[in-house]
């Protein structure tokens, strides 16, 4: 499934794509610079293509990486976002927001009833939490194997 958006198409892509792989580390060095590392919970492009979880890209049509965002089953009907990141050069262009209602769909196309989230407490977190309570997202306790944790906030979504 492709969703075109003004200058720029989210599609399933590889997390394992080279300028991918790069932007995952920026963003794993960005959590580790802002969150202890015991409340870092990003995964690495290699945890991205397990069984269970789907990735897709926003990209130009000339190719360029503008942000990635990933769903990961927990259990039948409920799926995790994962991964959800702008490239810094692509900020404030509606990418993130793209991503999010891109993925919203898709998960509903699936089938699946709720999309639940983690992200952090700092302030760097919080043009994040601006956009999924946006798009309707509401606090709730830890889930999957989440715990409580200071620095962590949890948001869900019934589709």
């Amino acid at each position: 499934m492709s969703a075109a958006v003004t200058g720029w198409t989210v599609a399933p892509d590889s997390p394992l794509r080279d300028d991918v792989v790069a932007l995952l580390e920026e963003h794993l060095r960005d959590m580790h610079a802002t969150s202890p590392a015991e409340s870092v919970h990003a995964l690495d492009p290699t945890a991205l293509v397990r069984p269970g979880t789907s990735f897709w890209t926003a990209r130009t049509a000339e190719g360029e990486l503008l942000g990635c965002v990933a769903l990961q089953e927990l259990e039948p009907g409920h799926v995790e976002l994962k991964s959800m990141r702008t490239a810094t050069a692509a900020r404030r262009r509606g990418v993130g927001a793209g991503l999010l209602d891109h993925v919203l769909a898709a998960a509903a196309a699936a089938g699946h009833r709720r999309v639940s989230l983690e992200t952090g407490t700092e302030p760097y977190f919080l043009p994040a939490r601006t956009l999924y309570r946006s798009r309707g997202f509401t606090e709730c306790p830890p889930f999957g194997d989440y715990v409580l944790d200071p620095h962590s906030v949890f948001f869900t979504r019934e589709l």
